[in-house]
């Protein structure tokens, strides 16, 4: 009995020790090796030129608003621009004194006294265009006074600047409505623009504001002429004649009228004194010696169309000179 039980373990445990062998000549045998998977290399990144060095960042100068006026210069305040103008003046250096003046207006924007001087100076030299730029300066900081705005408009006329003249002599306007001298310029652009019924309205709102001004009642009779208004112009310019008896084309204008209206006798008479007034006034030379031979009330020829002509300059003469004359 223990003989067959024996025999049964030993057989058991050979069973037991065949199965561990297989399973580690299994374990002995060479695996294949797993291969661990991986995300593909990423791209290499993009090659980038160096930047070039940069230059040293500077601040930018401010911009210094240009300055029609005032002439630019180094020196400051450190000379008395005004003080070397006035004697550049007496010793009749005008070109001089005029920049010495603009060199103050430059160092004081709002020297009234400094843009008085350029403007004066500017006028005497004929600089108009330096004159309107600083006569709208004065404008600016005289915001009630009416004058300088209209010298401006005076100035642009003479540069037949139009337009400009009238939008200028409407700002007058606004600030002294009963300055008849912003009509008057008004009138006068009109009137070189050939439009007859505006100047005429406008002369008219000088005279009823000043009913002697000479200058207007002249320019009046010069648009009634044109507009064949005569038997007006000749009241109206018989005015002016009694007014300025010192103008020569006021006289020729009246002889024009008179002539129109057949009064011929009266007509030579006012063309002899425009021709005494200024003898080199050609025109009305002409027409007085074209109705000299005239014996009788009718010409051989119609009076000639009036036209308009700017009188002599005279520096020293005060602005507002009528710009219209008849021939």
């Amino acid at each position: 009995m223990r003989k067959q039980i024996l025999t049964a373990c030993v057989a058991a445990l050979f069973v037991a020790a065949s199965g561990c062998d297989e399973a580690e000549t299994k374990s002995l045998q060479p695996q294949p090796l797993a291969v661990p998977r991986t995300a593909p290399p990423p791209a290499p990144p993009p090659v980038v030129a160096p930047a070039p060095p940069s230059e040293p960042v500077t601040a930018a100068a401010p911009q210094v608003p240009e300055d029609p006026v005032g002439l630019v210069h180094e020196d400051g305040r450190l000379i008395d621009h005004l003080a070397r103008a006035a004697l550049l003046t007496e010793e009749g250096d005008l070109d001089g004194a005029l920049a010495e003046a603009r060199r103050a207006a430059y160092d004081a924007r709002d020297d009234l006294d400094a843009l008085s001087q350029v403007d004066r100076l500017s006028k005497l030299v004929g600089d108009r265009k330096l004159r309107v730029a600083t006569l709208e300066r004065i404008a600016q900081l005289q915001k009630e006074d009416a004058t300088p705005l209209i010298q401006q408009a005076r100035v642009l006329l003479s540069l037949k600047e139009y337009d400009r003249a009238i939008d200028v002599a409407h700002e007058a306007i606004a600030r002294d409505a009963s300055n008849p001298e912003s009509f008057q310029v008004i009138g006068r652009a009109h009137l070189s623009r050939g439009e007859l019924s505006q100047a005429i309205e406008s002369f008219r709102k000088v005279i009823s504001l000043d009913p002697d001004h000479g200058h207007a009642l002249n320019n009046l009779g010069f648009a009634l002429l044109r507009a064949n208004e005569n038997e007006e112009a000749l009241n109206v310019l018989t005015r002016a004649a009694e007014l300025l008896p010192h103008l020569a084309y006021v006289q020729n204008n009246l002889g024009v009228a008179l002539e129109r209206m057949g009064r011929i006798d009266e007509a030579k008479r006012a063309y002899a004194r425009a021709s005494d007034l200024s003898p080199k006034y050609v025109k009305a030379r002409v027409n007085a010696s074209r109705v000299a031979s005239v014996s009788t009330g009718m010409l051989d020829a119609a009076p000639q169309e009036p036209e308009s002509d700017e009188p002599p300059q005279d520096p020293t003469a005060p602005e507002g000179v009528s710009a219209a004359a008849v021939h």
